[in-house]
């Protein structure tokens, strides 16, 4: 009943709704590992943001690792374009290359008298909600309803481009924009829970809700219904333990909850192991 545990509460449960809906669109598509390569990469944004402003501001930081987000895609596209590097190779040297990156200019501004107050970027690492204050639930709030506004308005056209990519080009929907909407979607809901949920860890709260809602259902409504009632369930189960017990971060605890539900779904649902097995069982039965 704490009001600090229910304003932060408040929060994380939004941001994992919204971005199990948002996440969505990757996990369909394909390419989850580029959230991964991204939240990785809005890491030293944060940092460079903070050594500009010298200010442990939301806003601010929150700017900065939109910014690096939006640069490690466009090098992402860039290097498998314009060379024969695979995708898979490409993700892993950004990824790799822009978290080392952070984590050096980390240390530097930690080990440095001119910067102070510098112990709340550790807590965009793994993520720390005990630290969230009410501006930052606002700023979740405020950016998630920007996301599902833009999200709803043009969901015809993601759902055509997520299942049949060559029919919505051949129809007139416009591809770049729509590439472009979905960047910007998935930087601002990685950017604003990178406080809560870490910088490590933000991509599992885009990709496992909708894993769950694909193995209970093959229809997109059910399963965007499922991702965000489990990722809403799940952000609730990990913040509470995160607030409750001194020590553990918020994202570990959330994801957590979320590999839970992952293995739950695994074993029972419709297509999981024990479902498939009584099936096979009674076909080889019938024969």
């Amino acid at each position: 009943m704490s009001y600090t545990f229910q304003v932060v509460a408040l929060g994380t449960v939004i941001l994992s709704i919204v971005s199990a809906v948002i996440g969505s669109v990757s996990v369909i598509k394909g390419q989850s590992l580029i959230g991964d390569a991204i939240g990785h990469s809005t890491f030293p944004g944060v940092v460079l943001a903070f050594m500009l402003f010298n200010i442990m501001e939301t806003y601010i930081l929150v700017v900065g690792a939109m910014v690096m987000g939006a640069v490690a895609f466009f090098l992402i596209q860039h290097i498998t374009h314009e060379s024969k590097i695979s995708l898979d190779s490409a993700l892993a040297l950004i990824l790799s290359g822009f978290f080392g990156l952070g984590m050096a200019l980390k240390s530097y501004v930690q080990g440095h008298s001119n910067y102070r107050g510098t112990q709340g970027i550790d807590d965009f690492i793994f993520g720390q909600a005990a630290y969230i204050l009410k501006s930052d639930v606002y700023l979740i709030i405020v950016t998630s309803v920007i996301g599902l506004l833009i999200f709803f308005m043009f969901y015809n056209e993601l759902k055509i481009y997520m299942f049949d990519h060559i029919y919505a080009k051949s129809i007139g929907i416009n591809i770049k924009k729509i590439n472009v909407l979905i960047l910007i979607m998935t930087l601002a809901i990685i950017s604003v829970g990178l406080k809560a949920v870490g910088a490590i860890l933000i991509v599992n709260i885009l990709i496992a809700p909708t894993v769950i809602g694909q193995l209970w259902s093959n229809r997109y409504g059910v399963v965007l219904t499922i991702a965000s009632i489990v990722g809403a369930v799940s952000a609730f189960i990990g913040t509470y333990v995160s607030t409750a017990f001194t020590g553990i971060p918020t994202g570990p605890a959330i994801i957590l909850a979320l590999s839970f539900f992952v293995i739950v779904s695994m074993l029972f649902s419709p297509k999981g192991f024990i479902s498939r097995m009584i099936r096979n069982k009674r076909l080889g039965g019938a024969l």
